[in-house]
């Protein structure tokens, strides 16, 4: 006859046996850049407000490209502001999703600072409950400044959402934290070369 000590520490060992062959139950969160649940491990943690995960640096980029030059590198979710001597600053960005990213050259022809926002016919038509206009302000979704790309419809601009940044959640514009599309701002001059590769 098993005595009740006995029986307590075979009791504990099946117990503790069992739950270490059981997975853990991950923590599901809903993220609102994919509109999926996802295990809450795998979201990073949100920067402080205007900042991104990616921060801007300055980094070797060989090019044929002159200085002034704004490259986009939509798959890995940089643009590059060529530099002299080899060297680029390098943002982090937001980029098309699905069915509306692009690529193509072009120049930047217009800069605005608080900017307003028209959306466009189509976009409308997607989401009903857009206005017609939207003045420029903190939360305008182009953010603090605006580089206008030829005489498309796309813009290079900030966003009231920086944890957007580094994901493909926009429809076709280039998305930069309001903090650093001010600093690229001041860096690029309207009639620069900008190119975006897909």
């Amino acid at each position: 006859m098993l005595n009740t000590k006995t029986m307590v520490a075979l009791g504990l060992s099946l117990i503790l046996s069992a739950t270490s062959v059981m997975p853990a139950m991950a923590e599901l969160v809903y993220d609102r850049t994919t509109g999926t649940f996802v295990e809450a491990s795998t979201i990073a943690p949100r920067p402080r407000a205007g900042q991104s995960a990616i921060k801007k640096e300055i980094v070797d980029y060989a090019t044929s490209q002159k200085p002034g030059t704004i490259v986009i590198e939509t798959g890995e979710r940089r643009l590059y502001l060529v530099l002299e001597d080899g060297k680029a600053l390098k943002y982090g960005i937001g980029v098309g999703r699905d069915g509306f990213t692009w690529s193509g050259t072009n120049r930047i022809t217009r800069k605005a600072e608080w900017p307003g926002w028209t959306p466009p016919a189509a976009m409308r038509k997607r989401v009903p409950d857009l206005p017609a206009y939207m003045e420029g302000g903190p939360d305008n979704p182009l953010g603090a400044r605006a580089l206008y790309i030829g005489s498309t419809l796309y813009r290079v601009h900030g966003t009231s959402e920086p944890w957007s940044i580094g994901q493909a959640v926009s429809s076709g514009c280039i998305r930069l934290t309001n903090d650093d599309v001010a600093d690229l701002y001041e860096r690029v001059a309207v009639g620069a070369k900008i190119i975006v590769n897909h």
